[in-house]
């Protein structure tokens, strides 16, 4: 049985760092309110021992009750209860971690390009980033990240820190820059992913294509290369300025966006042309 997520409870319970043993004595215990370890071992097809030793671990993070009468007989703890005690746990562990950690101190800036592979580096990276920017925030995000990172760019704003970027989504008001990007429709339908690019103090950059769900990071770099953090800052101001104002389609220098001149890197990306010379 999955629950909405599509995880297993046992999944879900691996996830958490439990063992697969371990994660299965429990859901059996749970679905069986109570059980010896010999007869959860045959239920289970396990050998008795790696059942009794699970157990026993599974006693010590409060995952399990023992009754230790004459035959010891488990039972497993409340899901509720099993939670919050690990929250406890890990939040006590967290705060320890983040003591020692400290007094490793900051990494030194290196210029070199690091790949992100996953949603969560992603947004805990761009979490970071945001809160890093002391003066300057440029952005280009498409609805879900916007979405997502918002609320963390409304508080760099409200501390002083200038934000301003391209959004694609006209429907929510901003108290920061926030201009709608040129031929939007056109490139939330044809863009590979859910786009994503913050610049903070043009010191550090980071860039990433999301799934279109904003589930998998496609590809993502970070980097704190001053050199390449100012070419993208240059970049992505000049986007913004341009988007800002509204250049007539005959203007020449309409002509060099990266839409309007459709060189073949982006036709490689999305495809033919004849798209937006309709939507035009």
């Amino acid at each position: 049985m999955t629950n909405t997520h599509g995880l297993t409870p046992e999944a879900s319970l691996a996830a958490l760092g439990f063992t697969e043993l371990e994660a299965t004595i429990y859901c059996e215990l749970q679905r069986r309110a109570a059980s010896t370890g010999y007869r959860l071992a045959q239920a289970i097809g396990k050998a008795p021992a790696n059942v009794y030793q699970a157990l026993a671990t599974l006693t010590q993070k409060g995952a399990v009750m023992v009754d230790d009468g004459d035959t010891k007989t488990y039972r497993a703890t409340a899901p509720a209860e099993l939670l919050s005690g690990l929250r406890r746990a890990f939040e006590k562990s967290r705060v320890l971690a983040e003591t020692a950690l400290a007094d490793l101190g900051a990494n030194a800036e290196d210029d070199r390009i690091y790949q992100l592979k996953t949603r969560e580096q992603v947004y805990e990276r761009a979490a970071t980033l945001i809160a890093s920017a002391k003066e300057i925030l440029l952005f280009d995000l498409f609805p879900g990240p916007l979405a997502a990172l918002g609320p963390l760019m409304m508080t760099a704003h409200a501390r002083g820190v200038k934000v301003g970027g391209i959004v694609y989504d006209a429907s929510l008001d901003w108290p920061f820059v926030a201009e709608m990007a040129d031929s939007s429709a056109f490139v939330m339908e044809r863009w590979p992913g859910s786009q994503l690019t913050l610049i903070a103090d043009a010191r550090e950059y980071l860039v990433a294509l999301l799934s279109g769900d904003d589930q998998q990071a496609k590809h993502a770099v970070w980097s704190d290369s001053v050199y390449l953090a100012c070419l993208q800052h240059s970049g992505l101001a000049a986007e913004i300025r341009i988007a800002a104002a509204r250049h007539d389609q005959s203007d020449p220098r309409s002509a060099i966006s990266l839409l309007r001149s459709y060189p073949p890197g982006l036709r490689t990306l999305i495809g033919p042309s004849q798209a937006i010379e309709k939507e035009e």
